[in-house]
């Protein structure tokens, strides 16, 4: 009988480094073709509204990168953790606590200058994050959960929170 055993690399294929972000583009160009092209839409006004239209003025390219700022705050934070093989799935929770907690401090000091309030949003947008990633620690390291759902199930109070 035919055993068949997957063994890691030591090493990532150099031709796959370059060529796994092309195939994934073109994937996903075929992919959005077929999807739009069964849904009686024409492809092209699709892709010209998803990847030309947000960059055609200043205005659009404002709005994208205010869009994109928070996924880069986001990625970077995960970035830490990731690297010490720490999963986090909740970081969309912890920034809508962060921004409550930025936007507590805002409501908070209505008559305060933007010189003060700015730096002490950002120290409470950052402490209410922190606060909030420590939950799915503090039960990680006491009783041995699942950090990946009790983060992920997290996002959903924290968006409920929001809401309330």
């Amino acid at each position: 009988m035919l055993k068949i055993r997957l063994e890691p690399r030591p090493s990532p294929s150099k031709r796959m480094v370059y060529l796994s972000p092309l195939l994934a583009i073109v994937l996903m160009l075929l992919f959005g073709l077929a999807v739009f092209s069964g849904l009686g839409q024409n492809p092209a006004t699709a892709f010209h509204a998803f990847f030309v239209e947000p960059i055609n003025d200043l205005y659009g390219f404002g709005e994208l990168l205010i869009k994109a700022s928070p996924l880069a705050l986001i990625a970077l934070g995960l970035s830490v953790g990731f690297r010490a093989n720490i999963w986090n799935i909740g970081a969309e929770g912890q920034l809508t606590m962060g921004a409550i907690a930025a936007g507590g401090v805002a409501l908070a000091m209505p008559e305060a200058s933007s010189w003060v309030v700015l730096p002490l949003m950002f120290i409470a947008g950052a402490l209410g994050g922190m606060l909030w990633a420590s939950i799915p620690a503090v039960l990680k390291t006491r009783f041995n959960t699942n950090e990946i759902l009790v983060s992920l199930m997290l996002v959903y109070v924290a968006g409920l929170f929001l809401s309330w």
